[in-house]
């Protein structure tokens, strides 16, 4: 009898063209919004109601003002760690770099919208702002080879997680997780077209 190995090839970054990293990050974010979808309903609750817009704004400068953090933060690593440290294995810059604006604004809102569904309206729910972000921190798989990244991705988590206990609404978080995205890609295109242009 004939034995099978099954072999799981690891793919890198280079290894990826576009189109195939598209299609992998809107499968992804599709799975995940499907996963935390059925998720919220097993745990009989309203998505929509997850969804809806509080009267109040409080939520708004709790988003602005953790996103605000976030980003003087991640500034300041740049400039101290060294870029090995925070490599994530090309994969930001491969899909940020040549994207129009309004695709990168497209991404960061899915993304958003998506993810913090499933990990702060679903999984917090169940299991608290502590375990959810060790779950967030485990599925940026492309960080784990270096502890500051995963550390900074676990403490964002959980940042999104207070914001979001504190104002009531997944708003707080949504808007905090699209402007980090949103900035971070548009920093990465202009700063590498740039680069191009002075070389």
């Amino acid at each position: 009898m004939k034995k099978f190995k099954i072999r799981v090839k690891r793919i890198e970054a280079h290894q990826l063209n576009d189109r195939l990293l598209l299609i992998n990050l809107y499968l992804t974010q599709a799975l995940t919004l499907i996963v935390g979808l059925i998720w919220i309903l097993f745990q009989g609750r309203n998505p929509f109601g997850l969804l809806a817009i509080p009267n109040e704004l409080q939520f708004v400068y709790w988003g602005l003002g953790l996103a605000g953090i976030m980003l003087i933060v991640d500034f300041v690593l740049s400039r101290f760690v060294s870029d090995e440290s925070m490599d994530d294995g090309g994969i930001n810059e491969m899909l940020f770099r040549k994207r129009p604006v309004w695709h990168i604004f497209v991404i960061a809102l899915v993304v958003s919208i998506c993810e913090e569904l499933l990990f702060r309206g679903a999984i917090q729910h169940a299991f608290g702002p502590y375990w959810t972000s060790i779950l967030f921190a485990l599925i940026h798989v492309r960080y784990l080879k270096h502890w500051l990244p995963t550390g900074w991705v676990f403490l964002s988590s959980y940042g999104l997680g207070y914001i979001y206990i504190y104002t009531g609404t997944l708003w707080a978080p949504i808007i905090c997780h699209f402007l980090i995205d949103f900035i971070s890609g548009m920093m990465i295109r202009f700063r590498r077209k740039e680069e191009h242009e002075s070389t």
